[in-house]
């Protein structure tokens, strides 16, 4: 079975790195490129984080992975897409203008596959209006929005602006645009299924649902009211089309996440949240091969 992973990290963030060498997980491209084609995994998209280095906080936020990627960037390695992150703090004023032509300038490549808002993180509602403007080149380049819901690291995040209902008020204003709720919105998982119900153009990413080293059987046992909210919930939805595998590495392995995830998926929907639907709502614009 072939895999995308649909959310995933890759930047010189000690927080990440610190929760990743628990997880034995290294962050070289030669060791993500061992572990993909361990796990057939044949694409991922990594979501652009803020790293210690970052000079420019109003441009794109990006994954640092073979140089950072670019239209002219050729060592950018082509199995691992991305989508540019908005520091909405730094989006308002003069610098508009110049922020959003470096983001059309991301947009217009074929690598780059959306904008990731991190609300909780930065607090601004989803549906501030002071997205908009990025929200339709997005929706002129026919790309994805993805958005963090649910609980965020640390005790600084807040989170009314990270809660799943917040993607409600802003799902009808652009029906055209590919919405992905990263996480679930964990813990709302309840609120965040009936916003996927309700709007045709919202979907769910399965990424962070655990965070470090896990074992699959030990955990399932020890957390078994969680696993069957998640499963009761994934079911009740009742469309597999609307969900993706994703793993938020390097927080996790990938052995068993992509285990974990098929003991909440029916095997017979199995190709379409590893792979189909991830191709359909990130890589639609791309000669994707199967």
């Amino acid at each position: 079975m072939k895999i995308i992973d649909a959310h995933i990290h890759f930047c010189n963030n000690e927080n990440f790195q610190r929760v990743g060498d628990a997880c034995g997980q290294i962050n070289s491209l030669e060791f993500l490129e061992r572990e993909f084609k361990a796990h057939n995994i044949v694409k991922a998209v990594a979501m652009g984080t803020r790293s210690q280095d970052d000079r420019e906080p109003c441009f794109p936020l990006l994954p640092n992975l073979g140089g950072t990627p670019s239209v002219e960037n050729s060592t950018h390695p082509k199995m691992v897409s991305y989508c540019c992150g908005v520091d909405s703090s730094a989006i308002v004023g003069s610098a508009r203008g110049k922020v959003l032509a470096e983001f059309e300038r991301h947009l217009s490549s074929d690598l780059c596959v959306g904008i990731k808002i991190y609300s909780g993180y930065q607090k601004f509602y989803v549906h501030d209006r002071i997205h908009f403007p990025f929200y339709e080149l997005v929706q002129h380049y026919n790309k994805a929005v993805v958005i963090h819901t649910g609980d965020t690291a640390g005790g600084r995040g807040l989170l009314k602006y990270s809660h799943p209902l917040t993607l409600d008020e802003l799902a009808p204003e652009f029906p055209g645009i590919n919405f992905v709720m990263a996480h679930y919105g964990n813990p709302w998982i309840v609120d965040a299924t009936e916003v996927a119900v309700k709007n045709p153009n919202v979907f769910i990413d399965l990424s962070g649902l655990i965070e470090g080293y896990f074992e699959v059987d030990d955990y399932i046992e020890k957390y078994h009211g969680y696993i069957e909210h998640l499963k009761t919930w994934i079911t009740y939805l009742s469309d597999y089309g609307k969900f993706m595998f994703g793993t938020d590495w390097p927080l996790v392995s990938f052995a068993p996440y992509i285990e974990l995830i098929k003991r909440l998926v029916p095997e017979c929907h199995w190709n379409e949240v590893f792979y189909e639907n991830a191709e359909r709502i990130f890589f639609h614009n791309e000669n994707f091969v199967k």
